[in-house]
């Protein structure tokens, strides 16, 4: 019996104008798995998350979203197919009150009610601050509350691009017992994250880029601190750094 992966980038090919970042990559990322997305700044990784959403068209290759080609479809038609992306930044409306936020956060196939509960059972600060504006929010309050879409339904495949960034170490604990309890609904989870260590211990796959192309698709367990590390500073930097 062939397995359906949740998400799938076959040969692709994607950037920005006349710069590609994504060079023929290939990534495959099994159902209800955890995807850790790993790399140096400038690597791909968000290119990667924009290309899956369909905020960005691959120049070439195939997006395939749980067996479905869905290289030209529109980002609101994929996450009716069951994808949905939290992006680095928040995203979040910091003029509205959090009330206002989650309702527009909703998907329209879920009552709003039913949307909103979701979200507030595994972030209830944010039903106790549904009356008060987003931005004058905690920066962790914020993190809750563009987070709370991805509880909202029942997703096939959620990507997290640095859920944590900029967030105090309690706070990031916080977080990750969020995305733990997202990941015990059997949802694949793709995480770009700069805590690897933190990923790294919840991580069924790994994937390591490296100029748009990958350097390591498999197993966590298979990924070395050796191989880490040059993926990182590259060969001949990880070579002179100092062992642990």
């Amino acid at each position: 019996m062939t397995t359906v992966n949740a998400l799938e980038l076959r040969d692709v090919r994607a950037g920005y104008g006349k710069a590609t970042m994504l060079h023929d990559l290939d990534l495959a990322l099994p159902a209800g798995a955890i995807g850790a997305l790993l790399g140096p700044n400038g690597a791909g990784k968000t290119t990667v998350m924009r290309t899956a959403a369909g905020l960005l068209r691959p120049g070439t290759g195939t997006v395939v979203l749980a067996g479905e080609d869905v290289t030209r479809t529109p980002p609101h038609q994929r996450a009716r197919l069951g994808l949905c992306m939290v992006p680095e930044g928040r995203g979040i409306f910091r003029n509205l009150s959090v009330g206002e936020n989650l309702r527009i956060q909703a998907p329209p196939w879920v009552p709003v009610d039913d949307a909103v509960a979701r979200a507030i059972a595994v972030f209830p600060v944010l039903g106790r601050r549904s009356r008060q504006s987003a931005g004058s929010l905690s920066g962790g309050e914020q993190q809750m509350l563009a987070m709370s879409r991805a509880f909202m339904a029942s997703w096939k495949v959620v990507l997290l691009d640095e859920v944590s960034i900029g967030l105090a170490p309690r706070v990031v604990d916080e977080i990750y017992a969020a995305v733990r309890a997202l990941a015990d609904s059997d949802v694949a989870l793709l995480i770009v994250e700069q805590y690897v260590s933190r990923v790294l211990g919840m991580a069924d796959v790994v994937f390591l880029l490296d100029h748009g192309g990958s350097t390591y698709a498999g197993p966590a367990s298979g990924l070395d601190e050796d191989r880490l590390t040059a993926g990182y500073l590259g060969p001949a930097a990880a070579a002179t750094a100092p062992s642990r």
